[in-house]
């Protein structure tokens, strides 16, 4: 029986990869050994457990203020020591983190074949978003399979001279993790948050974290909430704070004493699916969330120049905005007070995913490892 090493590292991973975990767990056809970094620790440890998984090993590399030749040296360390002790037929990695490179460039120095998760996604510009498109770009040349979530995404590959046979479209497995999570209902730990559910009241749900946006930038974002909160006194902000202390020195004192925005913890997966359902409009930097929302019919303004997720700004539910303060006041604004605006983005088109994403990307990998055959693609 084939074994296959799934590694991530981050929330955001871990959310995309449970999927295809649960899907290698339930075959019959391999042995998933499951190993994290600990890249974050809590939140990661939230969307382990709300989908039952229990890693293989853990690396635990988290260190306060880490920079990211830290983490990616560490995560290389580890990962050569298990390397060594247990090698896998196959390592699967996902997306543009730190972990992701590091697992893959682990794995090639010990001759183990690289499977991408998300491949393809392209800003066109090597700084933005830093570091990912550089990760993604470098993981690429080392993968061995390629699963993109859309046909844009394998055009991108495809163009930088990846072959087609390496290549197959699956779907965005945030779908399949969004479609079994939002349903539960999962309740609110902050008791501010179960109140404001039961009460109706327009909510504008807002995630910021991006290094390129640290520093003068996110400090623009906090006073730019603090004037919509200001001008909006029946709108309720929701920022679940980024536990990246930088982050939270930019952008909190501006909302201090705001009656109407809730700062919170960094919601759970399953509370953030329910907060997103109950949002009127996400204002976000994230790239996940770019995903997410508009699976929801939620009008999503985006704090960044460009985006590796072009699909839902074509299909007109996702908006770039930059990150100019007034810019940003301006174009929340519009969609609270114009209400075409407001439907034309409010539409439910789903670019990204049908929920069978990781059914395509394991049988992709039975293939690869000659246990099975491929799925037709995601179209």
């Amino acid at each position: 029986m084939p074994s296959v090493m799934p590694i991530f590292g981050t929330r955001p991973e871990a959310i995309k990869m449970a999927p295809i975990v649960m899907a290698l767990q339930e075959s019959p056809d391999f042995d998933c050994i499951v190993t994290v970094t600990g890249q974050h620790r809590e939140m990661l440890d939230q969307v382990n457990e709300l989908f039952g998984i229990v890693p293989d090993h853990d690396l635990n590399i988290l260190q306060q203020r880490q920079s990211l030749s830290a983490i990616m040296t560490r995560t290389i360390d580890g990962l050569d020591k298990l390397f060594t002790e247990n090698k896998p037929d196959a390592v699967i990695v996902q997306g543009d983190t730190t972990t992701s490179t590091a697992g893959a460039i682990a794995a090639f120095y010990h001759g183990i074949p690289v499977v991408h998760v998300e491949a393809g996604l392209r800003s066109g510009d090597l700084f933005s978003p830093f570091p990912e498109e550089a990760n993604r770009k470098i993981t690429s040349q080392i993968a061995s399979l390629h699963l993109a979530p859309t046909s844009t995404s394998k055009a991108n590959l495809l163009a930088e001279g990846i072959s087609g046979e390496d290549i197959v479209v699956t779907g965005n497995t945030v779908i399949d993790a969004l479609l079994t999570t939002v349903d539960k209902m999962i309740a609110f730990v902050d008791p501010r948050l179960e109140e404001l559910a039961a009460s109706g009241r327009r909510i504008l749900l807002v995630t910021t974290h991006r290094r390129e946006n640290q520093g003068d930038t996110m400090h623009g974002i906090g006073r730019a909430l603090a004037r919509i909160a200001d001008a909006e006194p029946d709108l309720v902000i929701v920022l679940p704070a980024h536990k990246n202390p930088v982050v939270r020195e930019a952008v909190l004192p501006a909302l201090e004493g705001k009656g109407n925005v809730i700062v919170t913890e960094p919601l759970s997966y399953g509370e953030f699916t329910r907060m997103l359902s109950l949002a009127h409009i996400v204002l976000t930097d994230s790239g996940g969330v770019q995903e997410e929302a508009p699976s929801l019919g939620k009008p999503v303004l985006v704090m960044r120049e460009n985006t590796e997720r072009p699909e839902a700004v074509s299909a007109g539910t996702v908006k770039l905005i930059g990150t100019d303060e007034n810019r940003i006041v301006a174009e929340v604004n519009a969609l609270l007070h114009n209400s075409v605006s407001f439907d034309k983005m409010a539409q439910a088109v789903n670019p990204y995913g049908d929920g069978k994403a990781a059914l395509r990307s394991v049988a992709a990998v039975a293939q690869l490892l000659g246990a099975g055959s491929r799925m037709a693609a995601f179209s």
